[in-house]
């Protein structure tokens, strides 16, 4: 009757509108799909729960830090709640809130050559590098680029920058006017040590802004999500082509 309310329409899978874009053999396959993130800090954590909201069914999410107060600002896992926790733990946590059939494998643990073999990097159809750490980053991008299995993609500078719309992707070395680019590939020259394989980076053509006091380098979520959610893109789409 004229001004009652619509009835309410029954609550489905929670991938029904995912499936509804990309078809059900796109949700089975990404359900099937493993992923490790490396780094969970402004990017890296914002990648894992775009994975997760998209059916990603298994994921190892790794990294060594506690929560603090000065993460609220732009990483997923950070509230006034969890401060003093694990990374990993609380995002794990809602991860889980999320879709409590998905496989969160949460690592407390640095990544560096020294723990590089504690870590099943062939077992994963994707790694995603979200590291900030130079030095660990060379290494995971070398290590992972000479197996046959998974595809790597990798974040670079999203630290001091404010315009989302500069935010690109390229090949690393067509990558042009990023620090941390640079400061990979001298990294790489010192080693002697290449990639052995073509992988993909998202990045900002963006100049950074000035450092802050002691030389601490400010962020904004709105950059730095948008740099995780591009990464999760790039994953999503490389399954369907």
């Amino acid at each position: 009757m004229e001004g009652e309310p619509p009835e309410a329409v029954p609550d489905g899978s929670i991938f029904d509108r995912l499936g509804v874009l990309m078809g059900a053999d796109a949700v089975d396959a990404f359900a099937r799909l493993r992923v490790a993130v490396f780094g969970v800090g402004g990017v890296g954590g914002w990648c894992a729960e775009s994975l997760v909201r998209s059916g990603v069914g298994h994921l190892m999410i790794v990294d060594s830090d506690r929560v603090c107060a000065s993460n609220v600002n732009r990483q997923v896992m950070a509230t006034s709640r969890t401060v003093g926790q694990m990374k990993v733990e609380a995002l794990r946590a809602r991860l889980l809130d999320i879709n409590p059939d998905a496989e969160i494998s949460a690592v407390a643990r640095v990544y560096s050559a020294e723990t590089a073999a504690s870590f099943d990097l062939g077992g994963f159809d994707f790694v995603v590098d979200a590291i900030d750490s130079m030095r660990a980053k060379a290494h995971l991008i070398n290590a992972v680029t000479r197996l046959e299995r998974p595809t790597l993609v990798s974040s670079l500078g999203a630290a001091r920058k404010t315009d989302p719309f500069r935010i690109r992707k390229s090949e690393f070395w067509k990558v042009q006017g990023d620090g941390l680019a640079r400061a990979l590939r001298r990294r790489f020259r010192q080693l002697g040590e290449f990639p052995a394989k073509k992988f993909t980076c998202v990045w900002s053509d963006e100049l950074p802004a000035p450092l802050g006091a002691a030389g601490a380098l400010g962020s904004v979520v709105h950059v730095t999500a948008m740099f995780g959610f591009a990464l999760a893109g790039l994953v999503l789409r490389e399954v369907r082509t």
